[in-house]
């Protein structure tokens, strides 16, 4: 439970204008500031922000609120997510409500540094002779450099210890990389542990808050998995998270329709023609949870798998899993490619 005198501190120090001017133009117009409302389809600017009270109200769907109920509405976070945002980006640490959940939250937020130290790594290790591979690998499939430092898209060399080795300089312990997932302690008793990604094009998987947790990779030339996945840990649940999730969030406040596709290169294919609601599956079958998250974005998102008998399998597969799942206002709309096309 947050103390409600945080609640205040925190709505005291947070601009209100400055959040919502992320999301929306604001317009000076009298004591208030006006928009085109976010929430609703409108022509004549409805929406008014009051810095002074720090309050928003709208006129024509008469959703209102602090910061804390903007950002809520517009990123889909629940309220202690939204609370911790907010908190960050001020500088505010919250308090927690018992030694358990403290040592939770600081064990998570250690794990999350050392995956964003991975991930720039991985970003650098691309642009070097040695991530040449995955270069000429990603260039080949059309992407830009803008695209690549937009996704954070990386690369692992074939090295027993690369990424363990850089991590050790920065002073991250060898345990906490083990926990992180990114390196793999073997059973043996004596034996160190090493990389867990070799040889592999690296995709940044971010939470719902567009924080990286996790990896995926894809091996270079000929090997098995053809994708391998950071396996479960106290940052990353695969199947309660999609590929691109965070940025899905924002689209679908944009009315930009949900797009579920199998990959992360059709996901990338997707945003690159401009269907910004683009996700995937995380190396797992569309599950329950996934299948929750997406209806926190849409009545009814769109799934479109490859055209080949995989993909039907799948797009048959997701079908099953939710119509147990099904309610009234939600459902699944299936897109079928022909001819063995992807997305």
């Amino acid at each position: 439970m947050i103390p409600q005198s945080f609640i205040q501190d925190l709505l005291n120090r947070v601009d209100i204008v400055e959040v919502i001017e992320r999301y929306v133009q604001l317009r000076k117009g009298g004591a208030n500031l006006s928009a085109c409302c976010p929430f609703h389809s409108e022509k004549t600017p409805s929406f008014t922000v009051s810095d002074k009270k720090g309050f928003f109200y709208c006129f024509g769907c008469h959703e209102k609120g602090s910061a804390i109920d903007f950002v809520m509405k517009t990123e889909g976070l629940s309220f202690p997510e939204t609370v911790e945002k907010l908190a960050r980006e001020v500088g505010l640490p919250v308090p927690r409500a018992s030694p358990v959940e403290r040592e939770r939250a600081e064990r998570a937020s250690t794990l999350q540094q050392v995956i964003e130290a991975a991930a720039r790594w991985f970003q650098k290790q691309l642009r070097l002779p040695v991530g040449r591979p995955g270069l000429d690998y990603l260039r080949g499939r059309g992407l830009s450099d803008a695209t690549l430092d937009d996704f954070r898209l990386g690369f692992a060399p074939d090295s027993r210890d690369g990424l363990l080795s850089a991590l050790k300089r920065e002073g991250v312990p060898v345990d906490k990389i083990v926990e992180a997932g990114l390196a793999i302690q073997p059973e043996e008793r004596g034996r160190e542990p090493y990389d867990r990604f070799r040889g592999r094009v690296m995709f940044t998987i971010n939470d719902r808050r567009g924080r990286a947790i996790a990896f995926g990779g894809r091996v270079m030339g000929q090997g098995e998995p053809k994708y391998l996945n950071s396996p479960e840990t106290p940052l990353f649940h695969k199947g309660a998270n999609l590929y691109c999730l965070d940025r899905a969030r924002v689209a679908a406040t944009k009315d930009q329709p949900v797009i579920v596709a199998e990959g992360y290169m059709d996901v990338i294919a997707l945003h690159g023609a401009g269907f910004t609601g683009a996700v995937a599956p995380l190396g797992t079958a569309l599950t329950e949870g996934q299948l929750a998250e997406l209806w926190k974005l849409a009545d009814e998102p769109y799934l479109c798998f490859d055209g080949d008998n995989a993909g039907r399998r799948a797009a048959q597969r997701a079908a099953e899993r939710a119509l147990p799942l099904l309610r009234a206002g939600k459902s699944l709309r299936f897109l079928a490619l022909s001819g063995g096309e992807d997305p």
